[in-house]
């Protein structure tokens, strides 16, 4: 199978286009053009071709589309964005993807980047995040499984109950629209011994949306022990969950305000400044 590498022919292409035009356009200007380049170069004829790049993938039926990705991957041809535009807009390669979820990590991620929270690839994610050692992969598949959490909520509360990548499993139950009573006094319990995690226990309950959680989270925020970040993140719930609070509350002492302020405050991710100051 012949293999044909067109982001490097677009990289040539665009490389002797700045030599020639570079000082014409700001930094700033680059980032537009070049991603409407790219675009235009999918619909440019390639002499040595005699198609251009989405007419070429366009004329291959899905079979041959996904053995194409397939080789392009095992050989290490870099994967352009027209033959995965090409794949995504056939509905019949779905189900021919899948293999490439048994396949190597790079198969794997091509192959969720391609198909998504797809019904049909949710156990095969539910497998491989029980089963890989990449992070990045387990919670790529988690990512795809709240998408479809109802499907899968049976499987995710027994999992807990095993105590099989419990934070996973409450991330995903939290995502469930079909109100059931085991999710909820599962969370609520979950917020309720976790002192350590109050944040992330708190978010989950405000996802899950059961306004019953209300008076757990007041009574927590009143708390004089709470840090600023936990204040945060139970205010939000809070709000989401529809209720509200109002007490002043002084947190000048806190050393996650301190940073918050050091870094300009408003509109600034706490856990990421938190996390950057743990590393230095």
């Amino acid at each position: 199978m012949k293999l044909y590498d067109f982001d490097g022919m677009f990289d040539e292409r665009l490389s002797q286009y700045i030599q020639k035009y570079g000082d014409k356009y700001k930094e700033s200007e680059w980032e537009n053009i070049i991603p409407d380049m790219y675009k235009k170069f999918g619909d440019t004829v390639i002499k040595s071709l005699g198609k251009s790049p989405n007419a070429y993938y366009g004329g291959m039926d899905d079979e041959t589309l996904v053995k194409t990705l397939r080789a392009h991957i095992r050989q290490s041809v870099p994967v352009s964005e027209f033959l995965c535009k090409a794949i995504e807009g056939r509905e019949g390669c779905v189900k021919l993807m899948l293999p490439l979820l048994s396949g190597s990590e790079d198969e794997i991620t091509y192959c969720m980047n391609i198909i998504g929270a797809a019904d049909e690839a949710i156990d095969d994610y539910m497998r491989i995040m029980l089963s890989t050692d990449s992070e990045d992969l387990k919670n790529a598949c988690a990512d795809y499984i709240k998408e479809k959490s109802d499907m899968v909520k049976d499987r995710a509360l027994s999992l807990y109950s095993e105590g099989r990548e419990r934070e996973l499993m409450l991330e995903i139950l939290s995502r469930c629209t079909v109100p059931d009573e085991r999710i909820f006094e599962i969370l609520l319990r979950e917020f309720r011994t976790d002192p350590e995690n109050v944040p992330m226990h708190a978010s989950y309950l405000a996802v899950y949306g059961d306004e019953r959680a209300l008076p757990y989270l007041l009574d927590k925020i009143d708390e004089e022990g709470i840090s600023y970040i936990e204040y945060q993140e139970l205010k939000y719930a809070i709000e989401t969950l529809g209720g509200s609070y109002e007490k002043e509350r002084d947190f000048s002492s806190d050393p996650y305000y301190q940073i918050i302020k050091q870094h300009g405050g408003d509109g600034t991710d706490l856990f990421s400044i938190f996390n950057d100051e743990n590393k230095n």
